[in-house]
């Protein structure tokens, strides 16, 4: 047990409360604790019965059953996985600045499933901040299943295509990488490119209540590719595993 908490308390803390909530919440729906349709997203009893904790469970639950639980792991392998890479290094130190990246990209969720009547969020949630960190590290290789090896930029669209080709979606995907580019395109590519302002710098209340930890200095320029670590991954998954061309 002690080995699990200390890997728990080594994870960056948004990353490691979303994973406990997503696993948590969808184990509590699994098992009928609570009826899983107090966690979905729908329109009528949240606009109408005022049931407004229906965009946060759709957030972290996911139904866990025979054809959709390999998929809920692989979605907490992607959340846990890239997650914990943006928090560490683009953010590292600026915990209120990833929190409004990940609510900006949730109530762009949130918005979307109630236009189109979409009841888990999860899926282009993870998609998107998977989208983010690979277009911070479009030059990085990534591997895939069956020994495929191509740049992250193409990560989120060989998803796509891969779960379009498996189960026929590819909807949630989508969904997930375009509110992933409006982010980054907010975060990044708007202020540097276009000399827009920083729209969506956090307040001043998010700072407050999520100080900075150290200081990093330019904030915003995304940072060129770095070769990874020497001798293997250090998450112990090559499954989506980062290495820049020409690293060893």
């Amino acid at each position: 047990m002690s080995e699990f908490n200390d890997w728990f308390n080594s994870v960056p803390f948004f990353t490691r409360y979303w994973l406990a909530f997503t696993i948590g919440l969808s184990l509590i729906g699994r098992f009928g604790v609570i009826s899983y349709y107090y966690f979905i997203l729908d329109y009528y009893p949240f606009i109408h019965q005022f049931q407004i904790w229906r965009p946060i469970t759709a957030l972290f639950y996911y139904p866990i059953g025979p054809s959709t639980g390999f998929h809920f792991l692989i979605n907490c392998y992607f959340l846990y996985n890239y997650s914990q890479r943006l928090e560490l290094s683009m953010f590292a130190g600026k915990p209120a600045d990833y929190f409004y990246m990940l609510l900006f990209n949730w109530l762009c969720c949130v918005i979307i499933g109630l236009l189109v009547n979409l009841p888990i969020l999860m899926d282009p949630m993870v998609l998107s901040v998977l989208y983010v960190w690979c277009q911070l590290n479009k030059d990085v290789i990534v591997s895939f299943w069956f020994g495929t090896r191509f740049k992250a930029m193409y990560l989120p669209w060989v998803l796509l295509a891969f779960n379009l080709v498996i189960s026929g979606g590819g909807a949630m995907e989508l969904l997930g990488i375009l509110i992933g580019h409006l982010s980054f395109f907010l975060l990044f590519k708007y202020p540097q490119e276009f000399g827009g302002p920083a729209l969506l710098t956090p307040p001043a209340f998010l700072k407050e209540l999520f100080p900075d930890t150290r200081y990093v200095g330019g904030f915003g320029t995304a940072p060129q590719s770095r070769p990874t670590a020497r001798g293997g991954n250090m998450f112990g998954h090559n499954w989506g595993r980062g290495q820049t061309l020409g690293g060893n």
